[in-house]
Parts: structure tokens; C-alpha cells; sequence
């Protein structure tokens, strides 16, 4: 038993080997008694997991649900893929088939403890959860009513050519962005773009680093020609060395020099450290391990164009949630929310658009009835930056799979120091939250949601 703020959970814990390569590790607390909402959630991992997610779990719990995850059938530390070197299956588990194991043996276990299954279930993820959370509404539309999938990286095969084509221009003689750069960038791209702390809209922001380029005798204030390249590089995304065409989008303007933002994920805190950057690892790994099967493969001496294209082939497939089929999701009444925000360093947010327009195109051009998407303004990775990031997800899609209420708005919060500076209200994409043009800018009845 494991004591909670209102009452006792029963805590079980349970090893899934569905193959003989498989060793998935489950974690389950059901709440006893009245403390029980009558719900189920899942939650999903981060990075390349290898540990349960233990405070999201119990987090959920706090809250009466019945909640459950998993390590996704690896022991890492979420940047490592060592662990799938000569372990085909393991990489199948944690592109997959772990998650299936989790809502099977939980739902079982609720079950047997409480002579019945779950009223509803929901799945809540961000990042790889995120990722995770599209899986399950394409691979298995049947197992929750209600889904959110917080800034995913469902289009993961691809965002590891983003990651290889940034630390690829970084490494050029001069490429390197270190802090200087990185808050020159930022200070113009706000000042271009309309924005104080944050872009308001930042689809609707052209910034070419271009501008910041030196000039003859210049040498602080601006940017080399190769640090352009670079800064040009992350805002466009991967492009094919074939035909000189964008093949993935890159990353929006405005939070450059923030922390948790570029340095931590893409520039790494110098040149001699790169190597710690977030992306630096995700893609170093996925192609020496889950593409490759060798430890010596050199990211950095990759060809981005059919080299790369076949690496992608051989991951995809595992690893991707990226189907915008969501016909079997949609016919049995499940409802999924998605949302991401504009500074996030990685996974792109443009990522999470891309998705959206896909959608639109297989489902006849509106999915309002079953799916929305809500691009935050200012937000970095799942949380953090300079923008409202703080908002109800799981109340949100409750109240839309239980009572019919499908989000128009939602109210998102800034919080500093533990108190709410002020709130503004998300607006499903395509629309953004405009300024009425009268009383407080901090107060969130003086915006409306319209046309960017």
C-alpha cells in the first residue's frame, strides 16, 4: 500500500515479457476505496526513457485516477540508446509495444481489484509521451477515450536529420552559436517580430539572420557568415542536399538565449561541450543504435540526403507515430487534444502544425468534432518560457469525452514565484488570441480568438 493525500493506493509493480528480448517494467497504483475516481490514465515517458515515470504516476493518482507507466522496456537515462545495440525487440518495445502492455495489464489489475474496468480512460504525455499519446490513437484507437499529447516528437525518425543537419552546421570552421549570438538573435528577432518577452504569433514572423551578418571591418554585434548558416539552418529545419528543398521544418524565432532553450538542447553550453546538447545525444544515438547497430557511426560525416532517407526507412516504421489516420479513433467517439508551444526547442512546434494540416487533408478538411490542436505563444518544452504555461489538460479532455464540452478556448496561466502574473486564453489552431483593444492587457476577457 502507498499512502496518498486522501487516502491509500495499492502499488503494483509488474515485469512484461512479451518477447524473449523483452524485459518492459510496469508500474500500476489504484487507489483504494472511495478515494477512487472510477478512471483510468496513462502516462507517457520523455526522451528516449529507461526509467518509470514514477512522480507522473503518482501525481495522477493524487487526483483519483488509476494510474499506470512503464520505462518503455529499456534501463537508460533517456538519452542513451546503447541499450538497443543487438536488441531488435527492445527497440520495437519502446517504439510501441510497451505502451499496449501497460493499458492491458493495468486495466486487468483494475479489474480484478475493483470487479470492473475503468468508466473511461485517458492517456496524457509530452515530449516522447507526446509521441506516444499519437501512437495510441493510431495504433490502438480502442484503448482511451480521451488523449493529450503535449508537444510530441511523433515524427521522431525525422527530428534526429533535424538534430544531425544543426550539429552538423555547429561544427563548421566558425559555425558555432555560444551566448553572444545566441541573445543577438533573440533581441532581434523580438524587436522584428512585435514581441516584448515573447512573439505573440510567431507563424506569422519572418526573421532572416541574414541581417546580423558583419560587415567588412565589423566584428561584435554580428553574426560570421557561417554562424548565418547555422541560425538559418535551426529556423529552416533539414534541408535535402539533392534538391535544396526543405524536407522537415526547423525551429521558431524569439527564445534563443533563454535558459532550457537552445543551449540546452541544440548549441550545448560552448563548442567544446556541444556534445551535452539534448539533440546532439537523441541523434547521435537513434543512428548509431536504432539505424545502424554501430557505435562508431559519425552523425557529423552523414549524408542528409539518401543516406540519411534510408536510416529514416529503417526507423520509421518502429518509432513514429506520424499516421494521420485516425478513422478508427474518431468512429468510436475517443477525443484527442494536442498542444505545443511556439519556443519549444525541440521537438519542433512546426512539427505539431505539420500533423494538424495532415489531418485536415485525410479528414475532409475539419476535425473539430474529435481533435484540436492549441500552439502556445511563448511556451518552451512542455513548460517554461516567457508565455502562459500553465493550463487544465486533464480536466479539459474529461470534460469534453464525459459532458460533450469540446475546449473553444482554454484559460493558460503565467506563473512566477508560485502566483499567477496574468492569463490569456489558448485559441485552437488556426486562430490566435488577438487583443480587444480596451482595459487591462494582462486580463484574459480583453482577448478574442480570430484569424492570424
Amino acid at each position: 500500500l502507498e499512502r496518498l493525500k486522501a487516502g491509500e493506493a495499492c502499488k503494483v509493480t509488474v515485469t512484461s515479457r512479451p518477447t524473449a528480448d523483452s524485459d518492459i517494467r510496469i508500474e500500476v497504483l489504484i487507489p483504494r476505496g472511495g478515494a477512487w475516481n472510477g478512471k483510468y490514465v496513462q502516462v507517457g515517458n520523455g526522451g528516449l526513457a529507461g526509467s518509470i515515470p514514477s512522480g507522473q504516476i503518482r501525481a495522477r493518482a493524487e487526483t483519483g485516477y488509476a494510474s499506470a507507466g512503464t520505462d518503455d522496456g529499456h534501463v537508460g537515462n533517456g538519452r542513451t540508446a546503447v541499450w538497443a545495440l543487438g536488441h531488435p525487440e527492445k527497440i520495437v518495445d519502446f517504439g510501441w509495444r510497451s505502451l499496449k502492455e501497460t493499458t492491458d495489464v493495468s486495466k486487468a489489475l483494475i479489474a480484478a481489484q475493483k470487479g470492473g474496468g475503468p468508466a473511461t480512460s485517458y492517456f496524457f504525455g509530452c515530449s516522447d509521451g507526446g509521441r506516444e499519446a499519437l501512437m495510441e490513437a493510431q495504433r490502438f484507437p480502442a484503448d482511451f477515450d480521451g488523449i493529450v499529447a503535449g508537444a510530441p516528437a511523433n515524427y521522431m525518425s525525422r527530428l534526429f536529420g533535424i538534430g544531425t543537419a544543426n550539429q552538423q552546421a555547429l561544427a563548421k570552421p566558425g559555425g558555432y552559436l555560444g551566448m553572444p549570438q545566441l541573445e543577438l538573435l533573440q533581441k532581434s528577432a523580438l524587436a522584428q517580430c512585435g514581441g516584448e518577452a515573447f512573439i505573440r504569433d510567431p507563424g506569422a514572423c519572418r526573421f532572416d539572420p541574414a541581417k546580423l551578418q558583419c560587415k567588412a571591418g565589423q566584428s561584435d554585434g554580428c553574426l560570421t557568415p557561417a554562424q548565418v548558416n547555422s541560425a538559418r539552418t535551426i529556423y529552416e529545419g533539414r534541408r535535402d542536399p539533392r534538391t535544396g528543398k526543405i524536407r522537415f521544418p526547423g525551429f521558431s524565432p524569439g527564445a534563443e538565449a533563454m535558459g532550457g532553450s537552445w543551449q540546452a538542447w541544440t548549441t550545448g553550453p560552448s563548442a567544446d561541450r556541444i556534445f551535452m546538447a539534448a539533440s546532439h545525444q537523441f541523434s547521435s544515438n537513434a543512428l548509431k543504435y536504432f539505424a545502424y547497430g554501430d557505435p562508431s557511426f559519425d552523425f557529423l560525416k552523414m549524408d542528409l540526403g539518401a543516406q540519411f532517407d534510408r536510416a529514416q526507412a529503417k526507423m520509421s516504421p518502429l518509432i513514429d507515430s506520424a499516421s494521420p489516420d485516425l478513422t478508427a479513433f474518431k468512429a468510436r467517439g475517443g477525443k484527442l487534444l494536442h498542444y505545443h508551444g511556439w519556443n519549444d526547442p525541440q521537438p519542433s512546434p512546426k512539427n505539431s502544425v505539420a500533423y494538424w494540416d495532415q489531418l485536415q487533408k485525410t479528414n475532409g478538411g475539419s476535425t473539430d468534432n474529435f481533435y484540436r490542436l492549441f500552439m502556445v505563444p511563448g511556451m518552451g518544452h512542455c513548460q517554461g518560457g516567457q508565455g502562459t504555461d500553465q493550463f487544465d489538460k486533464i480536466n479539459t479532455i474529461r470534460a469534453w469525452v464525459e459532458e460533450g464540452k469540446a475546449p473553444a478556448t482554454i484559460l493558460a496561466s503565467r506563473v512566477v514565484e508560485g502566483k499567477t502574473a496574468w492569463t490569456r486564453p489558448l485559441c485552437p489552431h488556426p486562430l490566435v488570441a488577438k487583443y480587444k483593444g480596451a482595459g487591462d492587457t494582462n486580463d484574459a476577457a480583453n482577448f478574442m480568438c480570430a484569424k492570424a
